[in-house]
């Protein structure tokens, strides 16, 4: 793994050298989009939606669209001046009840791993954690964003979890649960009875992507039998799909933002 970001935990006036390392990743199935006939990659341009034309990479400004449609252009005049934070430090600012905490805010998940001469203030609190039954609420300064995150224990590490902003999580404002639902006391007693039934411990272990798997399966037969393309503008059509990439990218985030959502 490789480190991502590196600090320093502060609790009281403890500091605690520390790198950060996703504790996650990705492994669903990538496909792209190619000509069917000879495999070649699809290439996308990036064409202004108004004019028709084809725009440079230096012509391309950020745009914040309105809930109305309207496009603000912003230059980098105009974000020099934004709240940006750079601080390397994960400050502690209290230690609460893990169930104070809600599942749905729970975002991204990362390791810290301790510089080798604060093993001890490293352990010691980890221990607190352990001991206290609690998680450390901390603020921390992302890629110049600051942002709530909680400090849990994992085995011998120390897990640092983002949080989600309160007006991120949406309510379920569904009429029907306003309804009253009559329910007997059999039908309650035959759904404690199941309940039971199905009842144990969650073994990770036990479930398995079958989708990655089958398809993974698939390319593996159709390569043994030959069944390749061998595309012969591999290099520039390369630098064009990090393009769609950056483009579906920004466009998702786009469409999440108007809708209220977290921009991945």
């Amino acid at each position: 793994m490789r480190a991502i970001w590196k600090g320093a935990v502060s609790f009281g006036l403890v500091n605690v050298p520390v790198r950060l390392y996703s504790a996650t990743e990705n492994h669903d199935v990538q496909f792209r989009q190619v000509h069917e006939k000879d495999g070649g990659r699809i290439k996308y341009q990036r064409v202004c939606s108004i004019d028709g034309e084809q725009v440079a990479y230096s012509d391309i400004a950020k745009g914040y669209e309105t809930p109305e449609g309207q496009m603000v252009v912003l230059t980098d005049a105009d974000l020099a001046d934004l709240p940006l934070v750079t601080s390397k430090e994960i400050a502690v600012d209290r230690f609460v009840s893990a169930e104070q905490i809600s599942p749905l805010v729970l975002d991204k998940v990362y390791y810290l791993e301790p510089d080798k001469a604060a093993l001890k203030p490293y352990a010691l609190l980890r221990s607190a954690l352990e001991e206290s039954g609690r998680v450390a609420v901390v603020t921390v300064s992302l890629r110049t964003r600051v942002t709530v995150a909680v400090l849990r224990v994992k085995g011998k590490a120390i897990v640092l979890q983002t949080l989600l902003w309160p007006d991120e999580v949406r309510e379920p404002d569904f009429a029907v649960l306003e309804a009253k639902a009559e329910v007997t006391d059999s039908e309650q007693a035959m759904a404690a009875m199941l309940v039971e039934s199905l009842s144990g411990d969650f073994d990770p272990e036990a479930y398995e992507d079958t989708y990655e798997q089958a398809v993974r399966e698939v390319v593996e037969a159709k390569l043994a039998g030959g069944e390749v393309k061998e595309p012969e503008d591999k290099p520039e059509e390369s630098a064009e799909v990090v393009d769609l990439l950056a483009a579906l990218q920004a466009s998702v985030d786009r469409a999440k933002k108007a809708r209220g959502e977290a921009a991945s």
